[in-house]
């Protein structure tokens, strides 16, 4: 199965698909988290809208046979207001690193291998709006064996970004799911 990866410009119907609340008066995320979290609930969907139909948009959509597969947030650590303020994931320079910070494949696609082409692509998506570097911020499992929850599972494992070029930069303060989580850095330029 391949996943096509395209930049989620235009696309905010396709982003609802994967990421949005279907059950009316549903709580969600949204992708808005890591964002602004202080956007309220009710217009987290405008809020999104509004980024889709920006360049660079704010993350890329994977499709299989043109069905919305799956999602990653990826844009400028500047853009992530929680990034900015966080006490346990920490700066490493001060360039303004692109930071793949979510995945979220829907229940039909997992398992299948959507976030390897979702990873890729959202390194091909910052690389052509110029990134000098990409990071992520993924738990670390004991062994790659070992099954990692939904909940948790939303930032990736070191080994899917280490099977992608990135390298551990550093340690961090935070976890998902009782478990560590690493900088994980792919430098571009």
């Amino acid at each position: 199965m391949g996943t096509e990866v395209r930049s989620a410009v235009g696309s905010f119907a396709d982003f609802h698909e994967v990421v949005g609340v279907k059950k009316p008066g549903g709580q969600g995320c949204w992708c808005m988290s890591c964002r602004d979290s202080r956007v309220p609930n009710e217009a987290r969907p405008e809020f999104m809208r509004q980024l889709c139909d920006q360049d660079p948009s704010p993350g890329v959509i994977g499709y299989v046979d043109d069905t919305p597969a799956g999602w990653c947030s990826v844009a400028p650590r500047s853009t992530y207001r929680r990034l900015m303020n966080s006490r346990t994931i920490g700066f490493l320079d001060d360039r303004d690193a692109w930071s793949g910070v979510c995945f979220v494949i829907r229940p039909a696609f997992r398992g299948r291998g959507p976030m390897h082409d979702l990873l890729d692509g959202a390194v091909s998506h910052a690389a052509a709006h110029g990134a000098q570097v990409v990071e992520g911020y993924p738990l670390e499992l004991e062994a790659e064996a070992s099954r990692v929850d939904v909940i948790s599972g939303y930032v990736g494992t070191t080994g899917l970004f280490e099977a992608h070029g990135f390298h551990r930069a550093a340690p961090t303060a935070a976890h998902s799911g009782h478990r560590p989580r690493w900088i994980m850095r792919r430098e571009l330029a």
